[in-house]
């Protein structure tokens, strides 16, 4: 068996830098609501944004020896997705590793599971997606595999798809669905630059979204 796909597709930078400045929740929408990750699965700080190539891992509970293996050989502008079975609480990333991984140019980490040293990492300035901060350690004992599909909080996340967070939430987008994506999530911005103008100018939400027909078929009383 191959354990670690060492060059899996990635999406380009063009496309990357074009993403960057929206959000989770415009890209979920603008994606059909798809690809929504676990909201349990938050920014370690507030007001970081991650964007990039996923990198997949997946571990052994309790021990983050392929963690290593994806530092060693992730490129720059790549994000580390990882899942860690059902044993969150353990401290599978720590300073030293983000040290590693801000010296390669990696754009972050998303991890389905808990980190420590978060402070030093904070101040590092190296973005981390978790569940929480525990300093319990980890074995380097097990083999798991790179670069393969995982189920990523809730959500199936191939490597080479889109990993995008915000303080909001997480969303992936397919690799094969970037483009397409990006056109619809691009459309939102605008319509929504539209809508808001709208209610500044007095109109409401009722009005302008047509609720009224939604009230009526629900036979909605007042008084």
């Amino acid at each position: 068996m191959i354990h670690v796909v060492t060059n899996p597709r990635r999406v380009s930078k063009e496309l990357i830098e074009k993403f960057q400045n929206l959000s989770s929740a415009t890209i979920h929408e603008a994606s059909g609501r798809k690809g929504f990750i676990d909201s349990k699965i938050k920014p370690l700080k507030k007001g970081l944004k991650l964007c990039g190539t996923a990198f997949t891992v997946q571990t052994a509970s309790g021990d983050n020896l392929m963690l290593h293996k994806a530092l060693e050989i992730s490129k720059k502008g790549d994000v580390i997705v990882a899942t860690v079975g059902t044993a969150y609480d353990y401290g599978y990333w720590g300073d030293l590793m983000a040290t590693q991984a801000l010296a390669k140019g990696l754009e972050g980490l998303a991890i389905d599971g808990c980190v420590r040293d978060s402070e030093d990492m904070i101040n590092q300035g190296f973005k981390v997606f978790c569940r929480g901060t525990c300093i319990r350690g980890t074995v380097k004992k097990t083999l798991g595999l790179i670069n393969y599909p995982i189920n990523f909080g809730w959500a199936t996340v191939n490597p080479g798809d889109l990993i995008f967070g915000d303080d909001d939430g997480m969303v992936v987008i397919r690799y094969e669905d970037c483009e397409d994506v990006l056109k619809k999530s691009l459309e939102r911005v605008e319509k929504e630059k539209i809508k808001a103008q709208a209610l500044k100018e007095g109109i409401t939400s009722v009005k302008y979204n047509k609720l009224d027909e939604v009230f009526k078929s629900l036979d909605l009383k007042e008084e």
